[in-house]
């Protein structure tokens, strides 16, 4: 696949096939221009994150800002997790500086230089005064320009990828750019914090958008994809296109008025509403509304015209056709791609991360509580533990998935990424129930010893062992999925398709949150990670059965030729 060239569907199911010649390949893709720009774009993706929905909070926390209006501010979380609905604009106006820069280019600088002000923006804020309108207006102004970012970002990747650099090598060293971000904007803002000052943290972060803004310039411009293509996907009757369109935006009108609504709602009522509640209330109704909805109306629309004509097609632009081609058009593509397949895809979307998803709350409760297993620890071990030495664990794992998805393939990344994610909760379960293999173990390999030369005592010794597990599955499944979803992204329609592939990725694990809080109030925390690591086994299911899928639309090519 190249640059100038859109391809096929055909071509689309080969981009899942890209086979590099071992480490050669990297050694050689690092001195490429593509790479270095995906390095410094991931790192100004992961940042502003970092800084506003994590660092942030520590600031307010310091300033005695009651937890009350901490979680007043907590929505702005709900950017990224229903980005999908304002994901065609990218793709369908570019900003004004277009015409120099190009379309990706242009959205990436101008969000970049929105997200650095509005960082700025919130080093000028007084929590410590009462005053917070300021510091919530910049926040919430940088977390929508982020997540926006994040859209664009993941389109430029999609576009850009080749023979040369794949976009396995693309993604790792997306995720790569965004963990060091997150541990400089984490562990590493909590530092500087000592030395500067809140403000000052937040004066440097905003400084240090400038590096997203370097890869920008020196990233290529993906050449556009061709309007023919794209109005190809206006199958079946003008009327029924016009239905669907009507439909879907009806429906994304209602998702919006409940976003904004809880937005509302959230700023003016005390005490304020609960935005994971929010997202484990509203959230699988919304993406019912906006994902599953219009995804089986595309499939609705590919089945009425299978038998149209190129003629029939393909029509003169109307407003209404632009509408259709920006949010309609790569729904139809994939549901045409993939026909029934789209089943196995989706519930591999749902069940990959899904045991991250659904016992996350529950970490730092589990870590500090002192009830139902929980291991009791203090804040300043849980943030030696998580934060610092579990964000070099998660990094140690993206690097190890990128290996071995030049190495051994995607398939087989994918499938050890979700065994390794499912295997791994079994070392919380363990910890839970008191250490009975963990603590043997490290006695007999002498790594009690070994953490004991740096001052670690053995309870914390336990739980940054199996943090190191947990943490380094994660970051190998996190590489190899992200690869997954950007090579199953066609390059004309990357932009929406992938946004919609991480919302329910994102979303899909707040279901049965509610249920596992109760079930850990009585029977403990190891009776959850016993439920986790059995989910986790869907997604071995579900690997196994697109693999196969995939097989089988090899041999359908291989058959056509």
């Amino acid at each position: 696949m190249t640059e100038s060239t859109p391809p096929t569907n055909a071509a689309a199911v080969a981009a899942t096939d890209i086979k590099p010649k071992g480490l050669g390949v990297l050694k050689a893709a690092f001195r490429e221009r593509k790479t270095l720009a995906m390095l410094l774009l991931g790192f100004s993706a992961g940042l502003p994150f970092a800084m506003l929905i994590g660092t942030l909070n520590a600031w307010l926390t310091e300033e005695k800002v009651s937890v009350a209006t901490i979680g007043i501010l907590s929505w702005i979380g709900l950017f990224g997790a229903f980005r999908f609905l304002w994901s065609p604009a990218v793709s369908w106006t570019p900003p004004v500086i277009g015409q120099r820069f190009g379309r990706r280019r242009s959205w990436l600088l101008v969000l970049q230089v929105i997200i650095g002000l509005a960082l700025v923006a919130v080093s000028m804020s007084r929590p410590e005064s009462g005053v917070l309108g300021p510091l919530a207006l910049g926040a919430a102004l940088g977390a929508f320009a982020f997540a926006t970012q994040d859209i664009v970002i993941d389109a430029w990747r999609i576009e850009v990828a080749d023979e040369r650099t794949p976009i396995d090598l693309l993604s790792t060293i997306y995720q790569l750019g965004y963990r060091t971000a997150a541990l400089a904007g984490g562990a590493g803002a909590l530092l500087l914090a000592e030395a500067i000052g809140w403000p000052g943290v937040f004066v440097t972060a905003g400084v240090l958008m400038s590096l997203g803004l370097i890869g920008t310039l020196i990233a290529p411009e993906p050449a556009p994809a061709s309007q023919e293509h794209v109005a190809r996907e206006r199958r079946g009757s003008p009327g029924l296109r016009l239905a669907v369109l009507v439909a879907t935006l009806a429906a994304w009108g209602w998702a919006a008025f409940m976003l904004v609504q809880f937005m509302i709602t959230a700023l003016t009522t005390s005490p304020a509403p609960s935005a994971g509640e929010f997202t484990a209330a509203w959230g699988p109704w919304i993406v019912g509304a906006t994902v599953i909805l219009p995804a089986a109306l595309a499939g609705l629309i590919v089945w009425k015209g299978r038998g149209a004509t190129a003629a029939e097609s393909v029509r003169a632009p109307r407003f209404a056709d632009g509408l259709y081609d920006a949010i309609l058009a790569p729904l139809v593509e994939l549901m045409g791609r993939l026909g029934w397949g789209a089943v196995i895809v989706l519930g591999l979307i749902l069940t990959y991360r899904i045991t991250d998803g659904v016992w996350g709350p529950f970490a730092f409760p589990f870590y500090m509580g002192a009830e139902g297993g929980a291991l009791g620890h203090t804040k300043a071990e849980v943030a030696l533990a998580s934060k610092t030495f579990g964000v070099v664990m998660t990094i140690v794992g993206i690097a190890l998935g990128g290996w071995a998805l030049l190495v051994i393939g995607r398939m087989w990344s994918l499938l050890i990424g979700a065994v390794l994610s499912a295997a791994t909760n079994l070392l919380m379960m363990d910890l839970a129930m008191g250490a009975p293999v963990i603590g043997p173990f490290m006695s007999a390999t002498g790594l009690y010893g070994l953490f004991g030369t740096v001052q670690v005592g053995e309870p914390l010794a336990r739980l940054m062992l199996a943090i190191a597990g947990e943490n380094i599955a994660g970051g190998f499944a996190g590489a190899a999925f992200v690869a997954y979803l950007s090579a199953l992204s066609n390059r004309m329609f990357g932009a929406v398709q992938f946004a919609v592939f991480i919302s329910l990725a994102l979303l899909i694990g707040t279901l049965g949150r509610g249920a596992l809080g109760e079930l850990i109030e009585a029977q403990g925390y190891a009776s959850m990670f016993v439920i986790a690591a059995w989910m986790g086994l869907l997604a071995v299911v579900f690997c196994l059965l697109e693999w196969a899928r995939l097989a089988a639309e090899r041999r359908k090519q291989v058959l056509a030729v």
